[in-house]
């Protein structure tokens, strides 16, 4: 663990935490074979994810005891950057972006959310990185929304969805700040780094213009993607 550096950014006017480490498993040629091992990756199901997801499975050994290794790295930073004791793993996948910027359907051209669970939190671990890339985060201009919950995602929701449908409404991926939504941070991405961030935040990744999304681990754009639900101590 000697060789990480970490950092805890605050991010929007609500400040929320999202930890940045580099470094972070040193094995990242050996991820890249497990990724490939378990390909094709097959298409997302049950999500808007605009490409390939392998869920990982207990069956899949070399694959599950990374991910066992990539938790235990991940729970002193999870710890201090959101003050709990203990958390459970909800999925872990290896994931590629590889839907062209012309077949997005609406939702997938906005900012997105994971889920409105207050303890809900996405952990995003860079792989294979053949272009410029990273993770960005955003306020909603007309809502002046950073982080969805139980409270805010229903008028948020409608107001995305009116301005997703407009005729002049973005194509493509995000790209910054626009008509609709303020970048209020973001993260570049590295080969091992890991980003730990609250699955309610707006986010989306950072996809150029005019890139070959490659469906091929060893070459496209891949990343290891884990969601854990907090375990909080009784007060």
């Amino acid at each position: 663990m000697d060789r990480q550096r970490a950092e805890l950014r605050r991010i929007g006017e609500l400040a929320t935490p999202v930890a940045v480490i580099d470094d972070f498993t040193g094995e990242v040629e050996a991820a890249i074979d497990l990724a490939a091992a378990l390909g094709p990756l097959p298409a997302a199901k049950g999500s808007l994810y605009p490409g390939l997801r392998r869920v990982i499975t207990a069956s899949d050994a070399d694959a599950d005891a990374f991910v066992a290794r990539s938790m235990e790295l991940a729970a002193p930073y999870v710890a201090g950057a959101y003050g709990v004791d203990r958390f459970t793993l909800i999925e872990a996948s290896f994931s590629m972006v590889t839907v062209p910027p012309e077949q997005l359907v609406p939702p997938q051209r906005a900012p997105h959310f994971d889920s409105t669970e207050p303890d809900h939190v996405a952990l995003l671990l860079y792989l294979n990185l053949p272009w410029p890339s990273g993770t960005a985060f955003f306020r909603h201009r007309a809502t002046s929304v950073e982080r969805i919950d139980e409270a805010n995602v229903d008028r948020f929701v409608a107001a995305a969805r009116a301005e997703a449908n407009l005729p002049d409404a973005a194509r493509g991926y995000v790209a910054g700040t626009n008509r609709w939504y303020d970048e209020i941070g973001a993260v570049e991405a590295a080969p091992d780094r890991m980003l730990i961030y609250p699955g309610g935040l707006l986010h989306s990744g950072m996809i150029p213009a005019d890139v070959a999304l490659d469906p091929n681990p060893r070459t496209g754009r891949l990343t290891a993607n884990f969601f854990i639900k907090l375990q909080r101590s009784d007060a």
